[in-house]
């Protein structure tokens, strides 16, 4: 019986663990390549950008004149264009920038290494799960 019990306890620590946005907003994403020099948030300083490569430039919906710069979205791909274009499992992004389009073709435009991480096709528009952590 206690066998079972810690059993069941594990079981949901790793299903809440695997079903980390629960409460996240709806929008898409798409991807944005180099240059990504300069930035809106901090011109030309590489130091801006976190070393797995895994950041975002963002639409008008959450730049907040600037204050967004250095946040961080957890990201889940949701749904997308082709077949099965979402991998497994969540990603976190850190905002360096404004979308340089307007209107912004995403809510979330993704480094290429953030893309690739979330979704199977290069060229796709995905629609995405996202939290402020």
């Amino acid at each position: 019986m206690r066998f079972m019990a810690i059993l069941a306890v594990i079981s949901l620590l790793v299903l809440l663990k695997e079903t980390r946005l629960v409460q996240g907003d709806i929008a898409t994403a798409a991807i944005y390549g180099p240059p990504y020099l300069p930035t809106q948030c901090n011109g030309n300083s590489q130091d801006q950008f976190p070393p797995n490569n895994l950041f975002a430039s963002v639409s008008d919906a959450l730049w907040d004149n600037g204050a967004s710069c250095g946040r961080k979205y957890i990201v889940r791909c949701l749904s997308g264009t082709g077949d099965k274009p979402c991998k497994q499992g969540n990603i976190v992004v850190q905002v360096v920038d404004k979308c340089p389009q307007n209107p912004c073709r995403a809510t979330l435009l993704l480094s290429r290494d953030a893309f690739n991480a979330l979704s199977r096709s290069p060229t796709s528009k995905l629609n995405i799960e996202y939290a402020q952590v």
